[in-house]
């Protein structure tokens, strides 16, 4: 799979400079349009290491609203979220309607890095496949929009980018022992790629791969797609709008509910009052007969 994927591709300066300000606004509308919609959105973002993830999601959140996204850095599990399912700790961090949760790293961690450096058995990341796809699935039954993107470079690119880091102070220490083994490993890693990809990409959840060997080509790829699935999906539910959020679904509920409701006690106050009337009516002809 991974290996039809053109990595040739690539945007020029002046390009880049015109489009990724144009991409950054629209997607800053559509930001506060699910917001007021209410529509959660996840975006989860995996890669090689020195992809450009980090560059990506700083690019990609630099004119949005803060207070309604947040992003949520890969790291290892705590004591704490080790006691629980390895979904746990993400079900967490999702976000609430009309918010936006990144992640960088997420739950494929389990199916990647764990499985990769062995600090998970296999029976368990052979499970994880299932859990994931159903997990992803109740996610998108919920209304939660979800989007997956994958960062793919070279070999090749992946060696030039950690020299280039090793010679940048700045940089340094981001090429760590644990980098250099993946890097050495870049074949089982295509392999566990392959196979996630394969089994995780289904109709409600589908992975995108960005091209990333040219980092202005892979950031205006990552905004294109989130902006696409943002107005198709508001454009959806605008079609439907039962579908526009729970909580306006839940005032259209209540408000069904209750006039349901004032219709029943009419009901019943009307044959009340017809039962109070023919009570009387006996009452009224011996009346007028004596």
């Amino acid at each position: 799979m991974l290996e039809t994927i053109n990595l040739k591709k690539q945007l020029s300066k002046p390009a880049y400079a015109k489009r990724i300000g144009q991409l950054q606004e629209e997607l800053r509308g559509l930001q506060y349009a699910a917001k007021d919609a209410e529509v959660p959105v996840i975006i989860c973002i995996e890669g090689w290491d020195t992809a450009g993830k980090g560059q990506v999601i700083k690019k990609l959140t630099e004119k949005l609203d803060p207070r309604a996204f947040r992003v949520h850095p890969g790291s290892p599990p705590s004591p704490l979220e080790q006691r629980f399912h390895f979904l746990w700790r993400y079900q967490v961090a999702l976000p609430n309607d009309g918010e936006m949760a990144v992640f960088d790293h997420s739950w494929y961690g389990r199916v990647l890095v764990e499985r990769c450096d062995k600090v998970t058995p296999k029976k368990q990341w052979r499970e994880a496949y299932q859990q994931i796809a159903e997990f992803e699935r109740w996610l998108t039954d919920d209304g939660q929009v979800l989007i997956k993107l994958f960062l793919h470079i070279s070999k090749a690119e992946q060696k030039k980018r950690f020299k280039a880091c090793e010679h940048d102070p700045l940089l340094k220490w981001k090429i760590t022992k644990e980098y250099k083994r993946h890097h050495r490993d870049y074949d089982r890693w295509m392999k566990a790629i392959e196979e996630m990809l394969a089994k995780t990409d289904t109709a409600n959840a589908p992975w995108t791969i960005v091209e990333s060997n040219d980092l202005r080509w892979a950031r205006v790829r990552v905004f294109e797609t989130v902006v696409a699935r943002l107005r198709d999906e508001l454009a959806r539910r605008k079609a439907l709008p039962e579908l526009i959020s729970r909580t306006a679904a839940a005032v259209a509920a209540g408000k069904a509910a209750r006039a349901a409701a004032a219709g029943q006690d009419r009901a019943l106050a009307r044959a009340e009052e017809k039962k109070t009337v023919a009570a009387q009516e006996p009452a009224t002809t011996e009346a007028a007969h004596a």
